[in-house]
């Protein structure tokens, strides 16, 4: 499907152009003015810019889509970085659905920010998608209102933060992965467990920890905070996480990883310290990436499951574009143990 994207004259109508009129003349600046700043065009002062979007936000202006329910022909997958192998199950996910209903599917990658910058969103203007999908991020308050004055929807994948109500996300039962890993080591037999999460300013992160705490409450082992470290989710930060681990006076006789990378990190540590896995180390990761099949021992984790949270985010987020209202804005898919080779009862 390729629909061509109206101006601000041709989706505005009469009582609108009324408005904008108005802000025009209260902001100082000439309709072509108003213009640029509501299509994303770079040519406009910060300053006027700013005051512009105060004034669009103030009277409430909100753009109409395209007439007749149509759509411009592009969903934007943003990412704040792309290389997790992880990123491949989300963007099939999106792609399958976009494909399906005659559109393509643009990335974009802001860098090592989880909330996207002024200059992505002056793209965004431009360029027009159908919607916005983003991927570990948070969208400020003014970012969110400039996106729907413009009538672009958006939809957030497993949030960095805690979203607001009225901000549309998809996640995963990630309290319920974290406790499922642990209790799965506890039944095993394990009491010395530690637990390598994500980043400590993520919301799955701290969701999969609090999992591992109620897990070992739950069953009266006493949480040593020696055995909690905060990682990055990728290869490199889960070695050197679980070095620390391995060289502690009392080491964890298991570990579970926040992701699948840091639990592949988590191996490599055991084999530098000349330890066996599972004989004398067991390892849970999380997400169930394709990979986890493949290495040796065979990865236990917790599957999450990523193309169809990537699918779910598409479909709701062209629900947006039809105008639909969501029958809820937060959907948590559910969770689920993988037990592979990775894990066993600890040595006597």
């Amino acid at each position: 499907m390729s629909i061509a994207t109206p101006d601000t004259t041709a989706d505005t109508a009469p009582a609108d152009r009324v408005t904008l009129a108005a802000i025009a003349d209260e902001a100082g600046v000439s309709l072509a003015t108003i213009s640029k700043v509501l299509n994303g065009r770079p040519d406009v002062a910060p300053s006027t810019r700013q005051r512009i979007e105060g004034l669009l936000a103030g009277h409430g202006y909100q753009r109409r889509g395209p007439a007749g329910g149509t759509r411009t022909e592009l969903i934007e997958l943003v990412f704040h970085e792309l290389d997790r192998i992880w990123s491949m199950e989300l963007i099939d996910g999106v792609e399958t659905v976009a494909r399906e209903n005659g559109l393509s599917v643009v990335l974009t990658v802001t860098g090592d920010r989880h909330s996207p910058g002024s200059e992505w969103l002056e793209g965004v203007l431009r360029r027009r998608p159908a919607g916005v999908v983003l991927v570990f991020s948070e969208l400020p308050p003014e970012l969110r209102e400039r996106l729907r004055s413009r009538s672009i929807p958006f939809v957030i994948v497993d949030p960095a933060g805690d979203p607001s109500p009225d901000v549309p996300s998809i996640g995963s039962a990630n309290w319920s992965g974290g406790l499922a890993a642990t209790r799965h080591l506890i039944e095993l037999g394990h009491r010395r467990i530690a637990a390598i999460t994500g980043p400590e300013d993520m919301m799955c992160s701290l969701a999969r920890l609090d999992g591992y705490r109620s897990a070992m409450n739950s069953a009266g082992i006493p949480v040593d905070e020696r055995w909690i470290r905060f990682g990055d989710f990728h290869v490199e930060g889960g070695r050197a996480r679980a070095d620390e681990l391995l060289a502690l006076p009392d080491a964890p006789t298991a570990i579970f990883a926040g992701s699948d990378l840091q639990a592949l990190g988590a191996l490599e540590a055991a084999k530098a310290a000349g330890l066996r896995v599972p004989e004398d180390l067991s390892v849970v990761g999380y997400d169930d990436i394709p990979l986890c099949r493949w290495v040796s021992p065979r990865l236990t984790t917790v599957h999450q499951p990523l193309r169809r949270m990537g699918a779910e985010a598409a479909l709701l987020l062209l629900r947006l574009a039809r105008g639909e209202a969501p029958s809820s804005t937060r959907v948590d898919l559910a969770t689920s143990l993988v037990v592979r080779d990775s894990t066993a009862a600890p040595a006597a």
